[in-house]
């Protein structure tokens, strides 16, 4: 496991460490190895083979599993004869109901809108890059939003919460967990892989190549006068 050369240089080959901001001379490394941060042991590049196609199938997975858990039902809770089925969308909009449009939107915003955009953003971004092609107009912007909206992506989260809700209601209340529940839990899974497996250095160098190579000129023959 190679650690990332500590040395001066160049600022476009210099390399932050997110976690202590120690600075690095990038260098690329082999498929399956990694470079690590020498004062703090942050993974700062960690190249996989096939990772883009693997990152593009994977957004298309969240973005399916959304938008179909959106409206299933999540929850059925039965008490006292009395029974009530849920979908994500019906639990959102309990909020504007008591007169909490805001945090009904905020909701809907970070479990759903947010994981979408961004699943979205990343196969704008990486699906040129497929075909070594010319990377799309606004694709290093898509990315770094990319970055940006992951702490705010939660939709992990809400399954947690969903878990610790249930328990406390089980001894009150017969609850039956429905599909869009399982398809969240398959959600959580697929997002922690895909964040696994993406390595923000090499996303970058890879749009500055397929962009030099598209840039360069073409060569033209000359033309034959004999």
């Amino acid at each position: 496991m190679p650690q990332a050369n500590e040395l001066p240089g160049d600022l476009r080959d210099l390399i932050a460490c997110p976690s202590c901001d120690a600075l690095y001379r990038a260098a690329e490394t082999a498929h399956g190895e990694r470079a690590v941060c020498a004062r703090c042991h942050h993974v700062l590049i960690a190249p996989l083979e096939g990772a883009i196609l693997n990152i593009v199938a994977l957004s298309l997975t969240v973005l399916l599993l959304l938008v179909t858990a959106v409206f299933l039902p999540f929850l059925k809770i039965e008490a006292k004869g009395l029974s009530h089925t849920a979908s994500i969308f019906d639990a959102a909009l309990a909020f504007a109901d008591a007169k909490m449009v805001a945090l009904s939107m905020a909701v809907l915003a970070l479990i759903v809108f947010i994981p979408v955009l961004r699943a979205s953003l990343l196969i704008f971004t990486l699906l040129p890059l497929l075909s070594h092609g010319r990377p799309l107009p606004g694709a290093r912007l898509a990315f770094r939003w990319t970055e940006d909206l992951r702490p705010w992506s939660m939709a992990e989260i809400f399954v947690l919460g969903v878990g610790v809700a249930l328990v406390k209601i089980a001894d009150m209340a017969r609850v039956e967990l429905g599909t869009a529940f399982w398809l969240f839990a398959v959600l959580v899974v697929v997002t922690v892989w895909q964040d696994t497996i993406i390595c923000r250095w090499t996303i970058w160098e890879a749009l500055d190549r397929e962009e030099a190579a598209h840039k360069r000129p073409s060569s033209v023959p000359e033309p034959d006068h004999g």
